[in-house]
């Protein structure tokens, strides 16, 4: 059950992120309802695929993961690094300096490596589905952003390294928060340590 749980989390979640890359039925909805309640009802069915995916993969894995493969060690030592980069990439997408500007979005590179970093470390077919399926996403969307001809939200002001220095240095915060303290305490699963 929680499973197929996860798998509808995935389908409204990843289902409402697609839709924004369909411009013109998107720029339709606005037209006919206006930006705000638009973005309101965007942001409540985000907030229910997520819930579910996080409920469902709760239930997946209290229920029984089942093991697809059994990754070595060292995945997980490098799935530490990749997080650490996938959070100072998430720090960069609203903290913006050169990094942004030489990633273009770093918000999808954040989550690209966040995926991928899981992806290496997890065996189970409710992670890889998770993962894999948002990494797919992730990709899907930098693509979809290549072909958009509006210019999209308003823009985020850029800075320079001082910026990449912020970024960096919350990015490191939120990466230590995570491993140590949400991590475990969400997912049940120490990042540091046995």
């Amino acid at each position: 059950m929680g499973l197929a749980i996860l798998i509808l989390g995935l389908v409204v979640f990843i289902g409402a992120h697609v839709f924004v890359t369909r411009r013109e039925a998107r720029a339709d909805v606005i037209a006919r309802i206006g930006e705000g309640p638009y973005k309101g009802v965007f942001s409540v069915v985000a907030a229910i695929g997520l819930g579910l995916i996080i409920y469902g993969f709760a239930l997946y894995r209290r229920e029984g993961m089942i093991e697809i493969w059994s990754p070595p060690i060292w995945t997980r030592h490098l799935a530490i690094p990749l997080m650490w980069l996938a959070f100072i990439c998430l720090a960069a997408a609203y903290i913006q300096g050169d990094i942004k500007r030489v990633l273009k979005h770093p918000m999808l590179v954040g989550v690209k490596i966040w995926a991928l970093a899981h992806l290496l470390a997890n065996g189970d077919l409710g992670a890889m589905i998770m993962f894999g399926s948002l990494l797919a996403w992730a990709v899907f969307d930098r693509v979809s952003l290549k072909y958009r001809t509006d210019p999209g939200g308003p823009p985020i002001p850029v800075g320079g390294r001082k910026n990449d220095a912020i970024a960096i240095l919350i990015g490191t915060i939120l990466f230590a928060a995570f491993g140590y303290v949400f991590h475990p305490l969400w997912i049940g699963v120490p990042v540091f340590g046995a």
